[in-house]
């Protein structure tokens, strides 16, 4: 069996930049463990695999290296992309996840597109983990959560990327990951996210946990639309619009490589 496999840079134009993460388009679902091992092969972040159903939706699950995960940003951007690309479906697109419902995906030019997702506002922690604080070589104004993550709140972009991380400590804190984040210095809001309990060290950037930072800096702004830097390595650029019911992710993508996975 011949699989098409597509890695493509997510939330950024420039290709080496962004996340990369691998794309399998499938006509029906492979089994789990064969799943597992492909993404495992593939090393990346993410890899996204999808099934068109009768009805238009397009089933779509992601897997770690280490494991599936419930949602994941990045992926899907790169995952619209290829449906693009390769004209698999009109837009605009309709796909489900179990963790998080429908995701609506709008076109808007060749290479950009925008995620429709659920408004994840996190709720302010009181006490905050001791394997947190020791993570962090500075301490945070503020600790927010959802279901994905803890949300170490700073100062300034400074700040931010003067943080090292302890990822052993981390490891304590799973199933959450963990984001810093700050108001930026030429965006609105710059992040930083760490995730060693599912699958890595330093996410290049990350789609999925905008669904809570764009909301909570909406509400410390006073503003809707943001505009976001992840201050990784690669770095990534994403454009937020917050309502109420959803957040709106907008992000870019370039193609790195396509390729065929034999089975």
């Amino acid at each position: 069996m011949l699989l098409s496999l597509f890695v493509v840079d997510a939330f950024t134009c420039v290709r080496f930049k962004g996340n990369p993460a691998a794309v399998v388009p499938l006509q029906a679902w492979l089994p789990v463990p064969v799943m597992q091992a492909i993404a495992a092969e593939n090393n990346l972040s993410e890899t996204a695999f999808f099934v068109r159903d009768h009805a238009g939706f397009f089933d779509i699950r992601w897997f770690s290296p280490l494991k599936e995960v419930g949602f994941c940003g990045h992926a899907t951007l790169a995952s619209a992309y290829v449906i693009a690309r390769q004209q698999l479906a009109p837009f605009p697109l309709r796909l489900r996840a179990p963790a998080v419902g429908e995701i609506g995906v709008e076109q808007v030019d060749e290479a950009t597109f925008e995620m429709r997702f659920p408004n994840q506002l996190p709720t302010l922690v009181t006490q905050v983990p001791a394997p947190l604080l020791a993570a962090l070589s500075i301490a945070p104004q503020a600790v927010y959560a959802n279901a994905q993550a803890y949300i170490a709140v700073y100062a300034d972009e400074q700040q931010v990327r003067a943080v090292v991380p302890d990822l052993a400590q981390m490891l304590a804190l799973a199933p959450r990951d963990v984001a810093i984040t700050a108001p930026g210095t030429t965006h609105d809001l710059v992040s930083r996210y760490f995730w060693p309990a599912n699958g890595g060290a330093e996410d290049p950037v990350t789609g999925s946990i905008h669904a809570a930072l764009a909301p909570l800096w909406a509400r410390t702004l006073g503003k809707t639309d943001l505009r976001a830097l992840q201050a990784s390595a690669r770095g990534g650029e994403l454009a937020c619009r917050v309502t109420p019911a959803h957040v709106y992710v907008r992000g870019s993508a370039v193609q790195y490589l396509r390729g065929e996975i034999t089975l």
